[in-house]
């Protein structure tokens, strides 16, 4: 039973990350939009993120308004082409095989362990717990694709000549290691375990007690139509929870540092500060929307495809 959630879970949720990449993509870009420390190349048209960046007049600073979600979207298909939506996403298939099969594999464990044998009752303060839990664990073990994938979705920003061009997930990792060592593959994993432990908890306790309250109320049976409730309910709840630690995760975990140079951030805190003080409080939830447009389909496919792989499974 254990090792079979972690391959139903595994299963899904590389089927769900893969499908839901692009709005990732379009989330980790908007996500990085004002940071203070990146240059402003001399042509904007290397900047698909931006529509107008920042602009410097002697010493008088001009900010000028950021783009939403489809502005961003429409701008790299435009500069970068159609497959620059896809950058990156070997590196999202790593994460979600190590990241995600680890937590949806140890959540289902802890919560058959910690599940009354009499009643089948589970509180949600366990499954909370169980969240916390299995989310810590898939993280750390799933921080290196991590980084990597938000490097290689963040890289079509940059100006051409400051642009890392990792080929691939495995080159990402093996350059990481050569240029700035192995500690880099664990760049943000503080954030990375809190960011995860939030969203899984808030995740998978969500689906499970929203699927349940439906189902034992009589709403609905036990089929597609809750699962896709319970799943909307799930990402929404994730989304709200987790986008604040996502942005300060994203931008430490994407920021270059030059050899012998200071750090543009010196860890989280100090990232957090930084952004609320230059961009104010919301910067926060920036990127809010393509989240919970990622989330809402993400948390559906990741569920629906969870139910149906458990169905097929079942006899085994």
């Amino acid at each position: 039973m254990g090792l079979k959630g972690f391959v139903e879970g595994g299963i899904a949720s590389i089927v769900a990350g893969a499908s839901t990449h692009p709005l990732d993509l379009i989330k980790v870009r908007m996500q990085l939009q004002g940071e203070s420390h990146i240059p402003n190349p001399s042509l904007q048209l290397y900047r698909p993120a931006l529509t107008v960046n920042s602009a410097a007049v002697g010493n008088v600073s001009i900010s000028q308004p950021r783009v939403g979600p489809i502005s961003i979207g429409v701008r790299i298909i435009q500069l970068e082409g159609v497959a620059a939506l896809f950058s990156g996403v070997s590196a999202t298939m790593l994460r979600q095989t190590l990241y995600s099969t680890t937590r949806m594999g140890l959540y289902e464990i802890i919560k058959n362990k910690w599940t009354d044998k009499e009643t089948g009752n589970l509180p949600l303060t366990s499954k909370i717990l169980a969240g916390l839990i299995a989310g810590g664990v898939g993280a750390a073990v799933g921080n290196p694709a991590d980084v990597a994938m938000v490097r290689m979705q963040a890289d079509g920003r940059l100006p051409i000549d400051q642009r890392r061009n990792y080929k691939s997930v495995i080159d990402a990792l093996s350059q990481m290691t050569k240029q700035e060592g192995v500690g880099s593959l664990w760049r943000g994993s503080a954030l990375t375990v809190n960011r995860a432990m939030i969203v899984t908890a808030s995740q998978l306790a969500t689906y499970d007690q929203v699927k349940e309250t439906i189902v034992e109320k009589g709403v609905m049976g036990d089929g597609i139509g809750t699962h896709v409730t319970a799943s909307f309910a799930a990402g929404f709840v994730a989304a709200v929870a987790s986008n604040p630690i996502d942005v300060i995760k994203t931008r430490v975990m994407n920021m270059k540092v030059a050899p012998g140079a200071e750090p543009p951030y010196s860890g989280a805190l100090d990232c957090a500060l930084k952004t609320v003080r230059a961009e104010g409080p919301m910067a926060l939830y920036k990127g809010f929307i393509p989240t919970i447009s990622r989330q809402g389909p993400f948390t559906v496919v990741l569920f629906v495809t969870l139910e149906q792989v458990r169905k097929l499974l079942k006899d085994f």
